[in-house]
């Protein structure tokens, strides 16, 4: 008898969902929701509120500060699976920003006690693994991606129906 040498399960492939644009109208935040919510059946619930409310927070800000809220401006939406232990969420406005998405870390306590505004990134920060931003082209003012990661399948198999070695998505394709 031949024994077979031990060989590790193969890798799973990279895997993305189809991008979503959006008109950069805030009233569109409530598809960007609904979208993710869909396109993320059998993730983690906690996971799920973490990336919605991530989306949703970074599409508003591309559609009040870039042109992405103007007059026939839009904002692109990607998911994916880079491995099993990172989802990653990119958001893309079209250019014409004032200034890159940044938390404003020089605010003293009392001036965060009575900030109305720019905390969106801190809850960013404060659900994601890790975040960032690039610029489309750079030298250019085509518009900045901002990325968000979370733990993938392996971190959020325990409250999902689907194991690691399960792929828990349809491909959709916006029509």
């Amino acid at each position: 008898m031949t024994r077979v040498p031990e060989t590790p399960a193969p890798a799973l492939a990279p895997v993305r969902w189809e991008p979503r644009a959006y008109p950069g109208d805030l009233a569109q935040s409530a598809r960007v929701r609904a979208d993710l919510i869909a396109d993320l059946d059998g993730f983690g619930l906690d996971l799920i509120d973490d990336v919605t409310l991530c989306a949703a927070e970074l599409f508003a800000n591309a559609a009040r500060h870039t042109a992405s809220g103007e007059p026939g401006g839009d904002v692109l939406r990607f998911l994916g699976l880079p491995t099993p232990d990172t989802l990653r969420l990119t958001v893309v406005d079209s250019g014409g920003g004032r200034s890159s998405p940044a938390i404003p870390f020089q605010r003293s306590a009392g001036e965060w006690a009575t900030a109305e505004g720019q905390r969106g990134l801190l809850l960013v920060d404060a659900l994601s693994t890790a975040w960032g931003r690039y610029s489309v082209v750079p030298g250019a003012d085509l518009g900045i991606g901002v990325w968000v990661q979370f733990p993938g399948l392996r971190a959020s198999a325990g409250s999902s129906r689907f194991s690691c070695a399960t792929v828990p998505f349809r491909r959709r394709v916006t029509p």
